[in-house]
């Protein structure tokens, strides 16, 4: 019976992709999202129509849109760029070894004559001089050897979701590019402090907290890339 529901669970996954033969990735939707809800309910900025004369043609006021107003995303619905640049590498090398043996032997050749009169009743060969003896050995030996290179260079807008209580701002970002019937997509999420955010509203993500990039791809390059079902599913049942 389990056997029946593997196979048509797997069938049914095989489906889902057949949709898909002949037909570049889909773009996934932002409405509904947190980046969207954000946007649409974020504080609009205050209309010109309402402003007087003076502030109007004034280069000295606080509004983000005059000569020296402050741009840097400060609340919820607003947009900065994010700056990914990883060049990381690491290499990690250890050796494990160990050796052990032992060995004993006993015997009780003389005790007041008992051990003579034990021998009498004992299978022909045995005795009491050497009761027994055992041996052992162990030998053990590990090794282990990770190197690893990493270098993403990228940017990518994000939009500030929540403005937590302490000030703090968590911002999502999503960025997909198609080409041809191959989808790149790149996400960053995490939480920055608003004094962090440059002049030119940007932030580097080693001051993110929390950051989470993800850099991947839809598409039929990605799918050949990896083992079908049966493969990933024979790798994790069978025990050998």
């Amino acid at each position: 019976m389990t056997r029946y529901i593997l196979l048509c669970a797997l069938a049914v996954a095989g489906c889902g992709k057949l949709g898909q033969v002949g037909r570049a990735p889909d773009f996934t939707g932002l409405e509904g999202s947190s980046q969207h809800y954000a946007m649409y309910s974020a504080t609009l900025p205050e209309d010109v129509a309402t402003a007087t004369p003076s502030d109007a043609s004034s280069l000295w006021t606080g509004e983000t849109d005059s000569l020296f107003g402050d741009r840097r995303a400060a609340g919820r619905g607003d947009i900065l760029t994010v700056v990914i640049e990883i060049d990381d590498s690491a290499s990690i090398s250890n050796s494990t070894g160990r050796n052990r043996t032992g060995s004993q032997k006993s015997g009780l050749p003389e005790l007041f004559g008992i051990p003579q009169r034990i021998d009498e009743n004992l299978p022909d060969g045995a005795s009491m001089a050497e009761a027994y003896e055992t041996k052992s050995s162990s030998t053990f030996k590990g090794s282990g050897n990770v190197s690893r290179k990493e270098q993403l260079t990228l940017r990518v807008a994000a939009t500030v979701v929540e403005e937590l209580p302490n000030g703090v701002l968590r911002i999502e970002g999503q960025q997909e590019v198609r080409v041809n019937n191959e989808l790149r997509e790149l996400i960053v999420t995490g939480f920055v402090r608003p004094i962090d955010i440059s002049r030119q509203n940007e932030i580097t993500y080693d001051k993110i907290a929390g950051a989470r990039v993800s850099y991947g791809g839809r598409g039929q390059i990605s799918d050949v890339q990896q083992p079908t079902y049966g493969q990933q599913v024979a790798d994790i049942v069978l025990p050998f």
